[in-house]
């Protein structure tokens, strides 16, 4: 009976633990191991291919994008846009609708000189391989004069694309109009204050909540069709240099990126559940009402396992003290 009840134990506690985690878990943090990838500015978590992670590095190095395997931290694709130019200074990229990649060549920390910055969008590849892909490109300038912006944004359900400025004293929200024109000047305008030195944003795949963050914190938003309200502080780990961040494709993990040589990408429990719905929540950052790494039934069927493994081989390990010799 004692080796039946420890032979349970051993197998409830080696289920619990070794079982695998479910899409609600999200996805682990890693390492980019990329020689070429010294500066990665961006980050967007691929619909089409599970675990997929699209990176670009930072200023003029040119129109590539790297499709980065989070199990291996390795590239599985380089693509290269045509018929965009030469890039100034990439500094975002986002997912749409329609798995619509947007690249967000929006960075002017020179003196915040330019009258105009641009934004990419080419379709995700089906196949992840290295290959050239064209892109559409649009002229973007700012209702209220250059900008220097390193965030930029699309609305998972509208499509709509909206840039943040960086400011050190904090920016704004800036919307794009309701459909981008690739044959004139889009104009962005500004529609509510961010209280963050942004260095990149990203929306839940819900498109219910905003994540800004810079270089030492983050703040969570609930979007409320673009009457974005404050709801709190991301946990942000602190990074060589913080300059990218990606909810996980299930809106579980917000996953921070940093840029240097094998820079990596941390993953944290996403606040407020991943719906990112604040209704109900306390508005203090926390991950309490449901953003835990385990969460739900499984978690809880999880613990459960452990605490009834636990009491087995306690329950054995007294009755074995209670017939050892005096």
């Amino acid at each position: 009976m004692r080796r039946s009840l420890a032979l349970l134990a051993g197998a409830l506690l080696v289920g619990a633990l070794a079982a695998p985690a479910s899409a609600a878990d999200g996805d682990e943090g890693f390492t980019i191991k990329d020689p070429r990838i010294t500066e990665s500015s961006g980050l967007a978590a691929s619909r089409q291919h599970p675990g997929v992670y699209w990176t670009h590095n930072d200023s003029d190095d040119g129109a590539f994008l790297y499709a980065i395997d989070s199990a291996t931290g390795r590239t599985v694709a380089t693509v290269t846009m045509k018929g965009v130019g030469k890039p100034r200074d990439i500094e975002a990229i986002s997912i749409g609708p329609n798995n619509q990649i947007y690249v967000g060549d929006i960075g002017d920390n020179d003196g915040v000189t330019w009258d105009y910055v641009w934004i990419y969008q080419l379709p995700e590849p089906k196949v992840l391989k290295d290959q050239t892909i064209r892109a559409t490109q649009y002229v973007v300038k700012y209702s209220d004069g250059s900008r220097d912006a390193e965030s930029l944004v699309v609305h998972p359900k509208t499509g709509r694309v909206y840039i943040i400025d960086k400011q050190e004293d904090g920016g704004h929200l800036y919307a794009g109009p309701a459909k981008l024109s690739s044959s004139g000047t889009n104009v962005f305008r500004p529609v509510a204050p961010v209280d963050m030195w942004a260095t990149d944003a990203a929306f839940s795949p819900d498109g219910r909540q905003l994540a800004v963050r810079g270089y030492f914190g983050g703040v969570a938003y609930s979007w409320n069709d673009g009457r974005i309200k404050r709801q709190g502080q991301l946990d942000v780990p602190l990074q060589q240099q913080g300059e990218s961040v990606t909810y996980s494709v299930d809106g579980s993990k917000i996953m921070y990126g940093s840029e240097g040589a094998e820079s990596g990408v941390a993953a944290e429990d996403a606040p407020f559940g991943k719906s990112g719905d604040s209704d109900s929540g306390g508005g203090n950052g926390s991950s309490a009402s449901g953003g835990g790494g385990a969460g739900g039934s499984e978690g809880n069927v999880r613990t459960g396992a452990i605490a009834v493994a636990v009491l087995v081989v306690a329950f054995v390990g007294v009755r074995r003290l209670r017939r050892r010799p005096s």
